[in-house]
């Protein structure tokens, strides 16, 4: 896929870097200043269209994001998938604070959202993956197709504090490059309209879930003067967050073999109700 998106657009691809394999497989070329970002989930291909509209109104607005390659019609149609292309950013700077995705994410919040954007429905990407699990056993579908029903329950009865706008939908620290110019927002799959309540929480999860230091989810909420954790329905939000972590990784087991197991490990905490045992990211 990778060479049939650079045969069309004229680049070569030897030497490319693998960056992320989860979703989508994203690769940073090493003989152009160009990132190819391929759709891996047939299920999830609609948010190819999501993350091009949120790239150009960030663009027209100067959100410090990523920014598509120009001259290219997007997302490009390469042999049955769906490829987008863009800029790559140097990766110069100091790593991004806290406080600096606080900030961003104030931005994100305070700008209207481009016309059409897709409403918050984070459990409908959840139930996606699972019936496109390249291999999954029936037990651990249902279980999980049983989970999403009783957490979307306990969703639909919670009362958000802030005003419903405009969210990035996946804010965490590895979705903010360091570039030269300061740091930069990636990733727009998930962008929606939404409760801005829902991008504080990646970090809370990554302190309990992934042992991330504390400090850093202190900071982030100081500089954005909201806890989310002292908020009642944190903990419905936190189950979104671990099943979407959980799931991000079904669509492509076969084809990447190294996150079984951390899967299977995320599955029995799901099953038991452990929420004080420590994950180790995807890679």
């Amino acid at each position: 896929m990778l060479t049939s998106t650079c045969e069309r657009l004229e680049l070569d691809p030897s030497g490319a870097q693998l960056l992320r394999f989860t979703n989508n497989a994203v690769y940073a070329l090493v003989r152009a200043p160009v990132v190819v970002r391929i759709v891996g989930s047939t299920r999830l291909r609609h948010r190819v269209g999501t993350v091009v509209r949120v790239a150009e109104h960030f663009a027209r607005h100067g959100i410090p994001a990523v920014r598509l390659l120009e001259g290219v019609d997007q997302p490009m149609h390469v042999d049955g998938h769906l490829v987008t292309v863009w800029h790559r950013v140097p990766v110069t700077g100091p790593p991004a604070s806290p406080a600096q995705l606080a900030e961003l994410l104030h931005r994100v919040h305070d700008l209207a959202p481009p016309a059409g954007l897709v409403e918050w429905t984070p459990l409908r990407t959840v139930r996606a993956r699972v019936q496109d699990a390249e291999e999954l056993a029936e037990s651990d579908r249902r279980f999980l197709l049983a989970r999403c029903a009783e957490v979307e329950d306990r969703l639909a009865g919670l009362d958000f504090p802030l005003a419903t706008g405009f969210v990035h939908g996946d804010a965490y620290p590895g979705n903010l490059i360091p570039g030269p110019d300061g740091p930069v927002l990636c990733d727009f799959d998930s962008s929606c309209v939404g409760p801005p309540e829902w991008d504080l929480t990646p970090l809370a999860v990554g302190r309990e879930r992934f042992g991330d230091p504390p400090w850093q989810y202190a900071e982030f909420a100081r500089a954005y003067g909201f806890d989310v954790t002292a908020w009642s329905g944190f903990a419905v939000l936190r189950a979104v967050r671990e099943l979407k972590l959980t799931t991000s990784v079904l669509p492509i087991l076969r084809s990447h073999p190294p996150v079984r197991s951390e899967l299977r490990r995320r599955l029995a905490d799901l099953r038991s109700g452990r929420t004080d045992t420590q994950w180790a990211r995807y890679r």
